[in-house]
């Protein structure tokens, strides 16, 4: 029986961690984490470990389809793979020959692995390049931007040596990244202490030394008051702070008014327990992270939530610190050189962004735009006509507010394709699905990743496709080829790797021990007099100019959030450790862990209602309803209603998934247009909804 170990890169969610495959006789029969992988420990979490199920799993797309019927009737037209490139490459050819590579828009879910799409964007000659961030982390992006001048990838958690870690929009032990979660659990072991803030006890809250249940969409207050006690009792690093952050002035002013007590008042923490908790962080720093959050398109505020979060680290003097946020290092700082990059093939487009980042909105960054007002941009047709759209890897019918308006948006489409390895709503409505093979059956690009120890890593294909899927420098490379871009139409992926190692002094043969190469033995801790911010004062600026040029205050005057209606409930929702998203709830594996979702509802506002725990009840808005059972507790706040994101699945090809749960998504009328002009992302926890008994 033949045996072999296969170091590959998972992709049940957007973390990738490295994973190890055994392979007997050509078939998958066991992953784990990559042993070699520091702070890995060989684990992985229950997402990880179903990959089996989805390799397996017969309800994926298996063969190249083009719409015959209506977009959403589900009629589909078996092809060949030289039919659907044929078909997709001549809608894209008569977009271009009208409107230029521009007419031409993508979206993925970023990652290491974005240099190839980005790549086949510029040959086209389009800007519009986009990932989903702007229903995810764009406000702490432009957080981190607008104080550090660098974005938030630059620096690292170093929770492993952290002494004290506060985690804010962050749920670490369900939305799970497996280093961080074994860094933070050798953390805690070595006496760290860890503060959850959040409108419900999430299972990361459980292992907190203490948890704050704030008000929802108060957030900015609490930090406000965190920062009027830090600057009010001298508890920050005032070293730190005048040789490396400007307008303290401007700081303290602002927060004298945002005291503990007032906070107390908007947020239901207790003014004394504020002041002792910053006591803590004050002992601790600068070993302290307080992290920024990660999914953070929530409040309309949510982009000064971050901001104030980067904020409270600079006082702290945690920003550049060992267990606290370190800058990352890339090749260049340990004296390596990075791999070459496939988007030098092609100039940058001339063209401005169709979302208006980077000239309209000069304050974000253009790296992935802003997809949300790409979609107006399709709509309106301003500042251009944008016809073809490829989603790659990307549901943003599940993923983004009111999807039946989004469809909307969508029929204006000459050419919608979406390439996927399940299915989702958004395959579902286009007109082209390309099928991609799963992480298990494809190789990708060489990808690097910065940090203490900057590295290479490889995604190998532990076995040969299952029905009649490609990877995607397969899929671009045979578009490449028909649309005259013969730079990307590689015949291999070793003909890829060897250009992007081509320089770096690495061969592709030394990846074959661990699945990845150190460019480094020792971790690059920055000193402070290498510390590089990126702004114009090259200080940390608590005033940014840049947003203050387009009317956005640096800081920003706290607005107390609506409160529901009589009989109304904030909605918000999350993750839990056994699904991403809407991607795995058909999977057969976590489909058996958790088939639907249900409404987390505060235990004396429920039982005041006549509702009692496990019951099924409505939810509703804007004529939406759907049927949820509840579960009553006490740690949830009573203005909210809570459930997992990536449910209410209609789709027919979903056996398991169809009609399990409510969809979130749908309960959020208007929400696309509901965005924060400071940080750029969708605001989804600004709707309310309606319970009652069924």
């Amino acid at each position: 029986m033949a045996k072999e170990k296969v170091f590959s890169v998972c992709g049940m969610c957007t973390v990738r961690c490295p994973i190890q495959v055994d392979v007997e006789d050509g078939e998958c029969t066991y992953i784990q984490g990559n042993p070699h992988a520091p702070g890995l420990q060989g684990a992985l979490c229950a997402r990880g470990g179903a990959g089996l199920a989805l390799l397996n799993d017969a309800e994926r797309p298996q063969f190249p389809m083009i719409r015959q019927g209506e977009r959403g009737e589900g009629k589909w037209k078996r092809v060949t793979w030289d039919e659907a490139l044929d078909y997709v490459a001549e809608k894209i050819k008569t977009v271009t020959d009208v409107h230029g590579g521009k007419g031409v828009l993508w979206s993925d879910r970023g990652g290491p692995f974005i240099d190839l799409h980005q790549a086949f964007m510029r040959g086209l000659g389009s800007p519009n390049y986009c990932n989903h961030d702007s229903a995810c982390a764009r406000n702490v992006q432009h957080a981190a931007q607008s104080v550090f001048g660098f974005g938030r990838k630059a620096m690292v958690y170093d929770y492993k040596n952290a002494k004290h870690i506060v985690l804010q929009t962050r749920n670490l032990f369900e939305a799970i990244n497996v280093k961080e979660v074994n860094d933070t659990l050798d953390a805690l072991g070595k006496g760290c202490k860890l503060t959850v803030i959040d409108i419900r006890a999430t299972v990361t809250a459980s292992k907190a030394t203490r948890f704050f249940m704030v008000r929802p969409g108060t957030d900015y207050a609490f930090n406000l008051a965190v920062i009027h006690e830090i600057l009010n009792k001298q508890l920050f690093d005032a070293e730190y702070a005048s040789r490396f952050i400007q307008d303290m002035d401007a700081l303290q002013a602002f927060t004298a008014q945002y005291t503990p007590e007032w906070a107390e008042t908007e947020t239901g923490v207790s003014a004394k327990e504020l002041r002792t908790f910053v006591e803590e962080l004050a002992t601790a720093s600068p070993s302290v992270i307080w992290h920024p959050g990660w999914m953070n398109a929530r409040y309309s505020d949510s982009f000064y939530m971050s901001r104030t979060a980067y904020i409270i680290n600079a006082l702290l003097g945690s920003i550049g610190a060992k267990g606290g946020l370190p800058i990352a290092a890339t090749p260049k700082d340990v004296g390596r050189k990075g791999l070459k990059k496939l988007v030098d093939f092609y100039p940058k487009p001339e063209d401005k962004r169709a979302d208006g980042v980077g000239w309209k909105y000069p304050h974000f960054d253009a790296g992935p735009g802003l997809l949300h007002l790409a979609f107006k941009a399709i709509e309106t047709e301003e500042p251009y006509p944008v016809k073809a759209y490829i989603a790659y890897r990307h549901d943003p019918l599940m993923a983004y507010p009111d999807p039946e308006a989004l469809k909307k948006v969508f029929d204006k489409l000459d050419l919608m394709v979406s390439v996927t390895f399940s299915w989702s709503d958004t395959a579902w409505y286009s007109d082209v699905v390309l099928p991609l093979s799963t992480y298990l059956e494809r190789e990708s690009i060489l990808a690097g990743k910065g940090g203490l120890k900057p590295s290479m890593f490889i995604r190998n294909r532990a076995v040969p496709p299952r029905f009649e899927t490609r990877a995607d420098w397969e899929i671009l490379g045979g578009l490449a080829k028909r649309l005259g871009m013969d730079k990307l139409a590689f015949d291999s992926i070793e003909d890829i790797w060897a250009y992007q190692l081509d320089g770096t002094g690495v061969k592709i043969e030394d990846f074959q021990a661990k699945g990845s190469v150190s460019l480094t033995d020792t971790p690059k801790y920055f000193t402070p007099d290498e510390y590089a911010f990126k702004t114009p004062s090259k200080m940390i600026e608590i005033i940014n100019q840049k947003w203050e040029k387009q009317g956005l205050p640096s800081l920003k005057p706290y607005v107390s959030p609506d409160k529901p209606g009589e009989g109304q409930f904030r909605i918000t929702f999350g993750r839990c450790g056994v699904h991403t998203q809407g991607h795995t709830v058909n999977n057969t594996i976590l489909a058996g862990q958790m088939s639907e979702n249900v409404l987390w509802m505060n235990n004396e506002t429920a039982k005041a209602m006549g509702i009692a725990d496990g019951q099924t009840v409505e939810v509703a808005a804007n004529g939406y309803a759907g049927k949820i059972k509840t579960f009553l507790t006490d740690f949830i706040h009573p203005e909210a209603v809570f459930m997992i994101h990536g449910f209410g699945h209609t789709l027919p090809v979903e056996s398991r998934a169809r009609g399990k749960g409510v969809a979130d998504h749908m309960l959020m009328p208007g929400g696309i247009e509901k965005w924060d002009l400071a940080g750029g992302a969708i605001a989804m926890q600004e709707h309310f909804v309606t319970v009652r008994k069924v």
